[in-house]
């Protein structure tokens, strides 16, 4: 017989507490979150922008047994198929036995990560300084990329057609790039700007080399723009690739770091581009764990989400609603009854509720870390505004998946309500008449060249994935 007051019995039936995996795992499950971590972590690594994610991807998913697809080819019941959309978008496909107009389950993540990118004719000269001119892609704070190690990485087409791949800054010998940054001494003018505008876009140069080309006689070559031309020269023996070839190339500066463990427990992970390739990754490996399920299952990592998820690779393309008419074509199903019997998982992240900077929070209704995956009814900006915001009937059946596979998860809002805000792709989803909620793993200092996350909310998410698509 139970010592406690009834006072206190209804308060424990009645009330909500959030509880971390350290109190609702064992040891083992404790241990399977750290294992899985570590894979993630060389995926990531190996996926520092968006064709590199695909490409790895790939890789996992062709040792998994999946097979190329292209548009218009017959698709089956059992048949589990990816797409690349030109080399920066990836949807894979899992082809159910239930009839197809029962509906699609998609888990949709993103694979582009803020980051900087180079200008069309980037390479320029400033006494002596050889540099790239930048154009920022995504949501940076700018200070943040400042006397940091950076790589340079990307692809660049040449006249004549042929791609080449660039990477420079990784491999243990490689040289790395920066962004320079005035020292104290001198920065009282810039001390007293905001911090928003202490540095500018046009700042954001990066020092590529110092020294300038020297002739065969070993002595500097009398040409104007030695430094710049040395550069050149060295792209060129490397590459192959002239000045003209940047008008036709994708180049990126990201960090040079690879991931690490954060603090001395290991339990968190810190590293570039989790938001949002930390659920990606998930939303990846859950749909090869259900390669046998009797849903279809698509996963899609798109492009461009930090940009607002235009073009050909982006959220906002036709091609998600291209491939649900192919399976409806092909499995004998109408295209509109299946949209509107389809559910999916906006596989993004969410902001993890900071101690350090907990005015911009209200704790009660933000993501905890390692309390699991972040589930988010409503993102938008101040009065919801640009949100897909959820209906009470679909997160009550995603709430009972996660809950019948003892999945660990919690509401999620990205701060306090007039502190800002953000968006996902699931608006563009939920457009297409599909159900769609917004799930993710909590992220501190997103956005940052260095972001962490909790290995338990990472695996967390995995299996909230895997109970989806089961």
């Amino acid at each position: 017989m139970s010592d406690k007051t009834k006072g206190q019995l209804l308060k424990e039936e009645l009330f909500y507490k959030k509880k971390s995996a350290f109190e609702l795992k064992s040891a083992e499950d404790l241990a399977r979150a750290k294992a899985y971590a570590a894979d993630y972590a060389a995926w990531l690594d190996a996926s520092k922008t968006e064709r590199e994610a695909v490409t790895a991807s790939i890789a996992l998913l062709e040792k998994a047994g999946y097979r190329e697809y292209k548009l218009g080819e017959a698709l089956a019941a059992g048949d589990n198929v990816y797409l690349n959309n030109r080399g920066k978008n990836l949807f894979v496909i899992h082809v159910g036995s239930e009839p197809i107009e029962n509906g699609v389950r998609i888990c949709a993540a993103h694979i582009d990560a803020p980051r900087i990118d180079l200008k069309q004719h980037p390479l320029y000269e400033n006494d002596g300084f050889g540099y790239f001119k930048t154009h920022y892609y995504g949501g940076i704070r700018k200070y943040q990329w400042a006397t940091i190690p950076l790589a340079l990485h990307g692809v660049v087409t040449k006249a004549d057609g042929t791609t080449v791949d660039v990477r420079i800054g990784d491999e243990a010998g490689d040289p790395v790039f920066c962004i320079t940054d005035l020292l104290p001494h001198l920065a009282k003018d810039q001390n007293g700007r905001p911090l928003g505008s202490a540095f500018t876009g046009e700042g954001l140069n990066i020092v590529m080399a110092t020294s300038p080309y020297i002739e065969e006689d070993g002595k500097v070559t009398p040409a104007d723009e030695k430094t710049k031309l040395n550069v050149m020269i060295m792209l060129y023996e490397k590459y192959g690739i002239t000045e003209s070839d940047f008008m036709s190339a994708e180049l990126s500066i990201v960090p040079a770091q690879n991931s690490v463990d954060v603090g001395l427990d290991r339990w968190l992970i810190g590293a570039y581009g989790h938001d949002d390739r930390v659920c990606s990754y998930p939303a990846l490996t859950a749909l090869m764990e259900t390669k046998d399920s009797v849903h279809t299952n698509i996963a899609v990592l798109a492009d461009k989400e930090e940009t607002g998820s235009d073009g050909v690779s982006g959220m906002q393309c036709c091609l998600l609603v291209d491939l649900i008419d192919e399976l409806a074509k092909n499995l004998n199903g109408n295209a509109n009854v299946v949209r509107m019997n389809s559910k999916c998982l906006s596989a993004d992240v969410t902001a993890c509720y900071d101690p350090n900077y907990a005015e911009v929070f209200e704790r009660r209704n933000s993501s905890l870390l390692h309390c699991g995956v972040g589930l988010s009814k409503y993102t938008g900006s101040g009065g919801k505004g640009g949100t897909n915001d959820t209906s009470a009937e679909y997160v009550a059946f995603v709430r009972k998946i996660f809950d019948d596979a003892g999945v660990i998860w919690q509401t999620a809002e990205l701060g306090k309500v007039d502190q800002g805000g953000g968006g996902t792709v699931a608006k563009y989803i939920s457009n297409q008449n599909i159900d769609t909620v917004d799930i993710g793993v909590p992220v501190l200092s997103m956005h940052a060249p260095f972001e962490c996350i909790s290995k338990s909310d990472l695996y967390e998410a995995h299996l909230a994935f895997t109970a989806f698509c089961k």
